[in-house]
């Protein structure tokens, strides 16, 4: 399993590393530099088969003796990850997936974001409820695995992936999405205004906390749908993670949004070149499931903020009924509409 440089070794350059080791601690720094990770995966290998570990840190990278007694990985609960987020970046953006299955998703998402990250350099984080990514994308230096045990929630399971960014710039994205172009400077020209919270290509607006549609523009909305939402690292430590009351994903994105918006940031629409897949998730579930994932789902984020009208964009309807507001069980049996998958 892949790890992150906190994980596997301390932060001190070991000067009593042979010079051969060192030397090719540096070829696969240049390596990475280069954006060549099969040659840095390789010279990595070369540099274990010598009896060395070699991580990255900011500024460069660390060697360290091979400890060949390490404990096998094991699943980990979401409350037991240790977070990054209290360290220096080290990568310009953290791009994250919350793993259920359909890896080849992610690879895809992977291989076109890392064809189009120019300069950037990139930490790409998958947290794993599977067991299976860990084998899938052993060996590559930029995919950290986050592995939990099967039954972490979606929402925990996001927070436990976000914890371990170590990049100004987070990107929490779905395995249905796969960049076509340059995603990131649009990303980080939105982000640059201070008042902005979370922006993504995708978002919804409502007029009444009931029906949701999708924005028809760029610009500001009332959420951003959580096929891709892009934020900065302190946003999120700020604001806090998501709901880990949402074990599904529906809903969990415009809960967060409207969090966001709590703590007086906007949330904003913005284009970006994306293909929008197949939403495995969704499709995965049935007609039945859909449905009472879903109510449970909004009704929890209804409950928490129905009368928050300060947080819509449109405002408090000319129409609407404060005594239905406190109506409990007549408030939920009315219907609710949402763009369809998200």
């Amino acid at each position: 399993m892949t790890g992150s440089p906190e994980q596997r070794g301390n932060a001190h350059t070991n000067s009593t590393a042979p010079d051969e080791v060192q030397r090719l601690g540096q070829r696969r720094a240049d390596a990475r530099a280069a954006k060549d990770f099969a040659a840095a995966d390789a010279l990595r290998d070369e540099i274990a088969e010598l009896g060395w570990a070699v991580t990255d840190a900011p500024g460069g990278f660390t060697l360290e003796p091979g400890d060949a007694g390490e404990p096998a990985p094991v699943a980990s609960a979401a409350s037991d990850v240790p977070s990054a987020l209290d360290r220096e970046p080290i990568y310009d953006v953290a791009i994250h997936w919350v793993c259920e299955g359909w890896s080849d998703d992610i690879d895809r998402a992977i291989a076109a974001f890392s064809s189009n990250a120019g300069s950037r350099k990139l930490q790409f984080v998958v947290a794993d409820v599977t067991g299976d990514a860990a084998d899938r994308w052993v060996g590559r230096d930029d995919v950290e695995v986050v592995w939990l045990r099967a039954d972490t929630g979606w929402a925990a399971a996001r927070n436990a992936g976000l914890s371990r960014s170590l990049a100004p710039i987070v990107v929490a994205v779905d395995g249905s999405i796969e960049p076509t172009g340059d995603v990131f400077s649009p990303v980080e020209t939105a982000l640059k205004d201070p008042a902005a919270g979370v922006v993504g290509p995708f978002g919804i607006v409502t007029h009444d906390l009931r029906e949701f549609e999708e924005a028809a523009d760029e610009g500001p909305c009332d959420a951003v749908e959580g096929y891709l939402m892009a934020f900065r690292r302190e946003v999120f430590t700020d604001v806090g993670g998501f709901d880990e009351k949402f074990r599904w994903y529906r809903t969990a994105d415009i809960d967060w949004s409207f969090r966001v918006r709590e703590a007086g940031l906007g949330c904003s629409v913005v284009p970006l070149p994306v293909v929008k897949h197949e939403h495995r998730a969704w499709a995965a579930a049935t007609e039945s499931q859909r449905t009472s994932w879903s109510k449970r789902n909004f009704y929890r984020f209804l409950d928490r903020y129905r009368d928050r009208w300060d947080l819509v964009l449109s405002g408090e309807p000319e129409d609407h009924d404060h005594d239905d507001d406190h109506e409990h069980e007549h408030r939920h049996e009315r219907p609710v509409t949402m763009p369809e998958g998200r």
